[in-house]
């Protein structure tokens, strides 16, 4: 058998083996054997100084279109290996889309923040703004503008956080009132507002107390504001966070930027004003403090107290929180107990 023989079996066998190849395994196998570098052609490649001088061309010419014809009819194999191992995936993987589709779980609203979002959408529905300000105060607007000044004994009362000599973390939320009330044109109407945010005040942790919580305040300063103005609005938000039955209580008490000042008691939801464990058996629950804006705060931000008055109140957000899901301990709010926010997760359709 001469060479082109060999060459013309080689081809025919090649192309056999290539059309039989079972998988993708086979194919490389098969291409090893054809085409690489120790191959059949290759062999014969290596064979040619064997041959004739003036064959040598021939057969050069003529394996060079062997090994193209065997990597085209490999590479169409191959393509087919690969198509066909594809649509077998998408046969497996293939979605019903007539399946009801799975249920996204919702996440759980931290209390505090629900209690923020419930009165904030009342506030606004009475006709309040929010007023967000700064955690960082200064010592002028925290205090100072709150009837506070630097030699005030009643500063004795909140333990605070000092940056340097002018500026802190805020005690109260009462520097957001102020910066309003300054800036408030009474020509364009009364001012009402509420400013909720984080307050902080140097206090041991522990199940009832903690260095850092949640405060909102409210102000309304308008011409014949009277007391009976805040008791109403009092008991209005009594009734709307704890029940329409709640009673409620006004005792007098002292605040620097109110005067008169009050704390206000609603009747204990878990006895109904019977007296238990909760209400220390006297029926009652002290919820917030509030009162007549003291005339030098109105004074001190430009704001004539013989034409003007208003009310302020202040409440706890936790405290709110505390009260209305009935939880024992206000760590519970800053642990990132996933337990215990689930507690509060919104029913599921």
């Amino acid at each position: 058998m001469d060479l082109f023989e060999k060459l013309d079996k080689l081809r025919q066998e090649g192309l056999k083996d290539i059309n039989q190849a079972t998988d993708q395994k086979n194919l490389d196998k098969i291409r090893v054997e054809l085409v690489g570098k120790k191959g059949q052609l290759t062999e014969i490649l290596h064979s040619m100084k064997d041959i004739a001088p003036s064959e040598r061309p021939k057969v050069g010419q003529e394996v060079n279109q062997i090994r193209d014809l065997f990597q085209k009819q490999i590479d169409e194999a191959k393509n087919k290996f690969v198509q066909a191992l594809i649509e077998k995936k998408l046969a497996e993987e293939k979605i019903d889309v007539t399946l009801p589709g799975r249920k996204g779980h919702l996440g759980s609203q931290h209390p505090i923040n629900i209690i923020l979002d419930d009165l904030e959408s009342y506030f606004i529905a009475m006709g309040y703004s929010v007023v967000q300000g700064p955690e960082i105060e200064t010592d002028h607007y925290c205090f100072e503008m709150m009837n506070l000044p630097k030699d005030h004994p009643a500063r004795d009362m909140q333990a605070t956080f000092y940056i340097d000599e002018e500026n802190l973390l805020r005690t109260q939320t009462s520097g957001d009132q102020a910066r309003v009330l300054e800036k408030h044109d009474f020509s364009k109407g009364p001012l009402k507002m509420v400013g909720p945010g984080k307050v902080y005040r140097r206090d041991d942790d522990d199940a009832t107390h903690s260095h850092q919580f949640q405060q909102m305040e409210g102000l309304v300063v308008d011409k014949n504001v009277t007391m009976s103005d805040l008791k109403g609005t009092l008991e209005m938000i009594a009734k709307h966070m704890f029940g329409q039955d709640r009673k409620t209580r006004l005792r007098p008490s002292y605040f620097p930027f109110t005067e008169p000042s009050v704390e206000m008691d609603v009747s204990c939801f878990n006895c109904d004003g019977k007296g238990c464990a909760i209400c220390k058996y006297t029926g009652w629950i002290e919820v917030l403090g509030a009162g007549m804006v003291h005339p030098n705060v109105l004074e001190n931000a430009g704001v004539d107290s013989s034409v003007y008055g208003g009310f302020a109140f202040g409440l706890g957000l936790d405290r709110f929180a505390i009260l209305k899901y009935g939880i024992s301990d206000i760590r519970d709010f800053y642990t990132n107990d996933v337990r215990f926010l689930k507690q509060f997760r919104k029913e599921e359709n």
